[in-house]
């Protein structure tokens, strides 16, 4: 009966596994083709219900929702091989092991713990030791702390926090370590943050991010004389900051001086598994408790962290949480369980090994590319590598201004970085490279193939492959940093039409603003929109010129519009011909917005004083008609008896220099069928010119003509018969 239950299991985990597969082919073709589209409006629970096919087809549907990008990459699923699998078969078991009877469910549980705890102790070198899983990384740290509470404080159980009024427990951690990790402590336990020392790395003599153990022991007997208590020390061997080893074997001797525990965490204790081992990372077998995350490292979803620790007492160790009396509890290390039965002892150490052998193999590497610095710290057996741009030249405007940079303008260097490994990330995603900031360095590059090569499936052609990126990268970086100071030169010889604008959080050659030179008395609010208007119709010409230079907005997380951002550069840029090409193009657009302004006023003023002679000229009609005809049954009858033939002169002009010209009311159908003519042609209509008259006779005229000619140009005088 088990056999077959299991067998269906395993049948039911390979259906689901083809089917994301699939799912993934699937939207690698949508993605291709654009024929992609998900819907996320929820429904009503059928009432025949579904087929476990179409259940998971739902699934993979929910996975690939809310994705506006059409990105591959963001859709992908985790490269997990067959160790993998067993991981995801381990959490299929987990509930159905948790129906058998009690004593066969305890005899199981007993065994697949002892069984992991054994291995891991023997595989990393950490005899005589007990296991805690976790699924929060820190998780184990604070049931660590927990237990030293306990051990140091009898009475911490009964009276809780009311134990420490006789000394107040402090726990010590390095100033790279992760951030937050203290406070997640302090917070998990009910601690006050003054119960968190930070000590200081070196300065002055040895690494510059290992902690300063001098420091460290003088901070511990200022805190013994103060009436605290020395609780912890939190020592690193690589973080997910910067990969460094302490200098364990002090550490540990300065601990049982002052009866501390000893707790070290970081992603070198990795290679605590192979056959050679770094000498600084090896004393890690003699601390108090560590912590090991092995999910990241060979490539199993959704595996717990492991913390292994000594201590004598079970019964503390079961208050502190470290251990359960539940067993379903201790189901939490079944994936990990059947992953490494899986894997084996030699197919743990390939993964790891193969791991540091990409980052020697990058390490060798890096030593040939210019300006780019390694850490010096990194040991060939590290599994991570840091790395940086920095700025090398022989010239001695460039050595100047290099100096200048190192001194004042450092951050260029560190936003010029964050460059370089934002385009390395996405040149060659498998490399898994991403950028950290670091206290002291600046911004980095870093390379941690043990966190992601068993995910990604990254291998050495890769690594090649990242190398030659880097050299295509460089040369650019170069440049563009050797160019920004001639540029800004450049820009200010141009005043006031360009003024240049300093943002070392640009990664480019530089920001340059047109300034117009015909405000007048405009209000302040109108000269933005203008400066605004200009400067975007400027980066849109810009664009459009066939050049290798990229022009845009900004950043997407701060664009602006009142300025024009120059991307990155090659050393065959001529500055000042780019600054003068930036300046005559915008004295262009500027040239054409004052044509419109003075169009504007032209119209305006032509318009005025039309309608001055037309009123004139009605004034002039009224006088010569006199007072009779204006009245409506007596002008009928003097208008039969003695016609009057008088017309109003209507008025234009031309929409260049204003010049006004005369049109009698009769010749109206004349020049409207000269424009219907016009635009049988092929001429561009752009305005009608003949402007309104105050009379019936001419209001009726005006608005035939806008009905003929919407937006028909002038009427030059020339082109109209005289009366």
């Amino acid at each position: 009966m088990a056999n077959s239950v299991l067998a269906e299991l395993g049948r039911y985990l390979n259906e689901t596994v083809d089917i994301l597969e699939d799912g993934q082919r699937e939207l690698a073709v949508g993605l291709e083709t654009g024929s992609l589209s998900r819907t996320s409006c929820p429904g009503p629970l059928q009432g025949d219900g579904q087929t476990v096919a179409n259940i998971f087809h739902l699934v993979q549907d929910l996975m690939c929702e809310d994705r506006e990008d059409n990105d591959e990459q963001s859709h992908a699923l985790q490269n997990m091989g067959k160790q993998g699998h067993m991981a995801l078969l381990g959490h299929c078991l987990t509930a159905y092991l948790s129906v058998l009877s009690k004593d066969r469910f305890r005899k199981l549980t007993t065994r697949i713990l002892s069984d992991t705890t054994l291995w891991l102790c023997r595989l990393f070198r950490y005899e005589n030791s007990s296991a805690f899983f976790h699924e929060d990384d820190r998780e184990g740290l604070v049931r660590v702390c927990r237990l030293v509470l306990h051990t140091l404080y009898e009475e911490y159980a009964s009276e809780g926090y009311a134990a420490f009024s006789s000394a107040q427990p402090i726990i010590y951690q390095s100033a790279s370590s992760r951030p937050g990790l203290g406070q997640h402590i302090c917070n998990q336990l009910g601690l006050p943050l003054s119960s968190l020392c930070t000590v200081p790395c070196n300065t002055v003599f040895g690494s510059q991010h290992q902690m300063d153990v001098s420091l460290l022991e003088k901070l511990i007997k200022e805190d013994i004389d103060a009436g605290k208590l020395p609780l912890l020390l939190i020592a690193n061997a690589g973080n997910s900051s910067v990969d460094r080893a302490y200098r364990l074997g002090r550490l540990k001797v300065l601990c049982e001086q002052y009866n501390m525990w000893l707790h070290v965490e970081g992603v070198s204790l990795a290679t605590l598994a192979l056959d050679h081992v770094s000498f600084s990372v090896k004393r890690a077998i003699n601390c108090d408790s560590m912590t090991l995350t092995l999910g990241p490292w060979l490539g199993l979803p959704a595996v717990p962290a492991i913390t292994l620790y000594r201590h004598e007492d079970p019964a503390l160790s079961l208050t502190a949480g470290l251990t359960s009396s539940q067993p379903v509890e201790k189901l939490h290390p079944l994936p990990l369980w059947l992953a490494l039965q899986y894997l084996g002892t030699d197919g743990i150490v390939q993964q790891i090994r193969h791991a540091t052998d990409l980052s020697k193999q990058l390490m060798e590497r890096l030593q040939t590319v210019p300006s780019i610095k390694t850490s010096v710290e990194n040991d060939v057996c590290s599994p991570e590598v840091l790395f940086r741009f920095f700025w090398e030249t022989s010239s001695e405007h460039c050595n100047a201004l290099v100096e200048g940079c190192c001194t004042e303008d450092k951050d260029i260097l560190d936003t010029f970085n964050r460059w370089l490994g934002e385009h390395l990330t996405q040149l060659v995603p498998i490399s898994g490279v991403d950028v950290v900031e670091l206290e002291d360095d600046g911004t980095c590059v870093r390379f941690n193939p043990l966190m992601t090569a068993a995910v990604l499936g990254t291998q050495q052609s890769d690594v090649e492959v990242l190398v030659e990126k880097l050299m295509e990268l460089v040369p650019v970086l170069s440049s563009t940093l050797c160019l920004r100071e001639d540029f800004r030169q450049e820009v200010q010889r141009h005043s006031p039409f360009l003024s240049h604008i300093e943002d070392l959080n640009w990664p480019g050659l530089g920001i340059v603003r047109y300034n117009p030179q015909w405000f007048g008395e405009m209000l302040e609010e109108k000269k933005i929109q203008e400066v605004e208007k200009i400067n975007c119709a400027l980066m849109k010409k810009l664009q459009e010129l066939e050049s290798n230079l990229s022009f845009s907005s900004g950043p997407e997380y701060g664009t602006a519009s009142d300025r024009v951002f120059v991307g990155m550069v090659t050393k065959e840029l001529n500055v000042s011909q780019l600054v003068n090409t930036v300046a005559a193009i915008g004295r262009e657009i500027e040239e054409n917005g004052k044509l419109f302004e003075n169009m504007a006023e032209v119209v305006q003023r032509g318009i005025l004083e039309a309608e001055l002679q037309l009123q004139k000229d009605s004034e002039n009609r009224l006088f010569e008609e006199g007072l009779l005809r204006q009245l409506p049954v007596v002008s009928s009858v003097l208008n039969w008896f003695s016609p009057v033939e008088t017309s109003v002169k209507g008025r234009t002009f031309n929409l260049t220099d204003g010049r006004k010209l005369f049109l009698h009311s009769e010749n109206l159908g004349t020049a409207i069928d000269m424009v219907r003519e016009f635009e049988d042609n092929g001429g561009a209509m752009e305005e009608c010119s003949v402007v309104s008259m105050p009379t019936a006779t001419t209001t009726t005229s005006q608005t035939l003509l806008d009905q003929q000619c919407p937006s028909s140009p002038s009427v030059d005088a020339d082109k109209i018969p005289e009366s």
